[in-house]
């Protein structure tokens, strides 16, 4: 690992053969999706700027995003900075516009893949995509001919590297004697942490990198809200999930108090905290770790970027590791398309 001495993130390899990135990622879904409307949209052009120039070059995107829109949004800066940007983008997931956060259908199978990365490619408005990730898995279509089918593309030069999301430990080790694997992408964070159970081991032993998403708990862990359906509005997703609303929200808020202490006593914010965590899994597990925290704003961006320059003490992190094994509700309602419904 490079290493820094102003502002710009040091870099990591994207897994064995991957790319060369910023040891921290931005992801693009709440720029225009999920997370209520985006009010100020020439700022989040310029946090996608202002990444740049701090050292993040691994940008996240997916097609089910904004049923598209969030890779349209996103095309102009990646078109402008091909050549310096590692682009990743998503298929598997199909939803119903009219109800966007609904009943979801996963596909795998051959034919869908090669129709989702032809779109992709053209709502990006790029040749080829640098990491195409697997966003779901469906158990019922064999992973050799899912794996195959994106190898397929590899060879085609429409993708360079292949990522999975949310598989389990076996699903990982299955799809790299197709292919290879450079990214695992799964939730991770101070309240989710199931992916240490044998996922995590499996990537170190397989020479495949950690993506985690929502490192910041959806924004729980930066203490901005406690009651999702109180406090967030009708089209955020968050008020569907069971953590962040009623008994769930409120015990779980009590949490965050160890964070909020060691974020107080040296005057950075709980946020910079729960992401140096994350981004310290790196070392407690021999691995490389990109996070891909979301944000609209570059004083966040800053923010988010500064810490990965923050090493917490071992007390600091004997104080945070109790956490994750006392938070209630599951991360989503339904858990049977993550990898700890299917280990």
């Amino acid at each position: 690992m490079s290493d820094s001495t102003n502002e710009t993130i040091a870099t990591v390899g994207l897994g064995t053969g991957g790319p060369e990135v910023g040891v921290q990622g931005l992801g693009c879904m709440g720029m225009s999706w999920a997370y209520g409307p985006t009010h100020d949209e020439a700022e989040a052009r310029a946090t996608l700027e202002r990444a740049l120039e701090l050292g993040v070059t691994l940008f996240d995107t997916a097609d089910v995003y904004g049923f598209g829109r969030n890779e349209e949004f996103i095309s102009p800066f990646v078109r402008a900075n091909r050549d310096r940007i590692t682009l990743a983008t998503k298929f598997a997931i199909e939803r119903d516009e009219s109800d966007p956060y609904g009943r979801q259908r996963i596909r795998n199978d051959r034919p869908y893949i090669r129709q989702a990365v032809e779109g992709s490619l053209r709502r990006l408005g790029v040749d080829h995509i640098d990491l195409y990730y697997m966003h779901r898995r469906n158990p019922e279509v064999p992973l050799e001919e899912s794996v195959g089918a994106m190898a397929e593309l590899v060879a085609e030069g429409k993708v360079t590297h292949l990522g999975l999301s949310e598989v389990t430990a076996n699903e990982l080790r299955g799809a790299h004697a197709v292919h290879p694997i450079a990214a695992v992408q799964s939730e991770w964070s101070l309240f989710s942490r199931d992916i240490e159970e044998s996922v995590v081991a499996a990537a170190r032993e397989l020479g495949v990198a950690l993506v985690p998403y929502s490192p910041l708990g959806r924004g729980f862990l930066t203490g901005s809200f406690v009651q999702a359906e109180q406090e967030l509005g009708e089209d955020d997703f968050r008020r569907r999930q069971p953590r962040f609303t009623g008994d769930n929200a409120a015990a779980n808020a009590a949490l965050l108090e160890p964070l909020r202490k060691i974020a107080e006593a040296r005057g950075v914010t709980l946020a910079q905290i729960a992401l140096a965590w994350v981004q310290q899994r790196a070392q407690v597990h021999g691995l490389a770790v990109v996070p891909i925290p979301g944000t609209r704003t570059r004083a966040r961006i800053e923010q988010n970027t500064g810490a990965t320059r923050i090493e917490l003490s071992a007390d600091e992190l004997a104080a945070l590791e109790p956490i994750a094994g006392q938070v209630a509700g599951a991360r989503y309602a339904d858990m049977s398309a993550t990898s700890a419904g299917r280990e």
